[in-house]
């Protein structure tokens, strides 16, 4: 460990010089099926603002501000996974079990008043096609890609329907939708922090120090010992978002249980007063694992603090895509940290 004044590498989530707004979706389809199954989000910053209805075809807003919004325009799932899109299983009919379809579309406006759009598409939990719209061309990512790539190339309106949505229509929805949300992106709510102890053996320990239910993004957090910060000791996971729109964060370190007393947690957030410092007070044993209290919740908070185990459902990821679901406690769950997004 180093002391502050040695320019210590905190871990640091710098804020964002970008907003952005994307539409993820997912097909699911199968031989027993005699419609595929769609499920489709909106988010607005990272934030989830609507979902997809499948009975009504429309969109419903997940947050209050939506509501006052005319959501005259979205993607239609039928638009976005096209008929020709069957390819992959018509080639390899061995193949007739469960079968997912995956696109994530949207756009950004940077703090350079610059654009950028994407529109990509996954199957069965990998890369498939995407568009590149600086080329006007699609790009497979396997080979089972390459026919859809040539079907698409041969329609000229295809490109001209993805062109114009990334770089007109999503860029006009962005700037409405940050209109319209501002008081609520621009909202903070102060994490609340918990550590966990873990004994490996006689001369091994592991802090775990989680911190969630915070907004923004940004946090800063770090491991210490005494008054010094522990640089390279710690091992840490990026923020990760929960499903009610808020984040939470999680960081390690290895220890000898001798040295306990000497570890605390620091973390600092727009939404907290003081920072919050939790020490790690052994409760009680559950298995090897140590329940560890933190004093530093009443101190920041003013009472007590009752805590809502919030399921959510979290994509399990396979490279950048997802192959299933699985229920998840975002206050104990470890979701991979280039997980796209969480559904509802």
């Amino acid at each position: 460990c180093r002391s502050p004044n040695s320019d210590p590498l905190l871990l640091l989530f710098p804020g964002s010089s970008k907003h952005s707004l994307s539409y993820s979706y997912l097909c699911v389809s199968g031989p027993s099926q005699e419609l595929p199954q769609f499920l489709s989000m909106v988010h607005l910053d990272d934030q989830p603002i609507a979902r997809y209805n499948n009975h009504t075809r429309m969109l419903e807003p997940l947050v209050p501000w939506m509501e006052m919004v005319k959501m005259k325009t979205f993607l239609d799932p039928d638009w976005v996974f096209r008929a020709d899109m069957k390819s992959p299983q018509n080639a390899h009919p061995q193949n007739e079990g469960l079968h997912t379809w995956q696109a994530i579309l949207g756009c950004e406006l940077k703090e350079d008043r610059s654009k950028g759009g994407y529109f990509h598409y996954g199957y069965d939990g990998m890369d498939f096609i995407s568009f590149d719209k600086e080329t006007f061309r699609w790009v497979a990512a396997q080979p089972q890609a390459q026919k859809v790539k040539e079907k698409w190339e041969d329609h000229p309106g295809w490109f001209q329907e993805n062109k114009h949505f990334l770089e007109e229509t999503c860029p006009v929805l962005l700037k409405r939708y940050l209109s319209f949300g501002k008081e609520a992106l621009q909202r903070t709510e102060p994490p609340v922090g918990k550590v966990n102890s873990t004994v490996v053996d006689d001369s091994l320990e592991v802090l775990t120090c989680q911190a969630f239910g915070f907004y923004p993004k940004e946090i800063q957090a770090t491991w210490m010992r005494d008054k010094e910060v522990c640089e390279y000791e710690t091992l840490h996971r990026n923020v990760a978002p929960n499903s009610d729109g808020t984040y939470y964060v999680q960081l390690s370190i290895e220890i000898d249980p001798n040295e306990k007393d000497h570890y605390w947690c620091h973390v600092m957030h727009d939404g907290l007063q003081e920072p919050l410092v939790l020490p790690c007070v052994p409760m009680g044993h559950v298995g090897s694992a140590a329940l560890c209290s933190c004093a530093a919740w009443i101190n920041c908070f003013g009472g007590d603090i009752s805590l809502q185990t919030t399921k959510i459902f979290s994509w399990i990821t396979c490279g950048p895509w997802t192959t299933s679901w699985q229920p998840l406690d975002y206050k104990t769950s470890k979701v991979h940290s280039n997980s796209y997004y969480s559904m509802l």
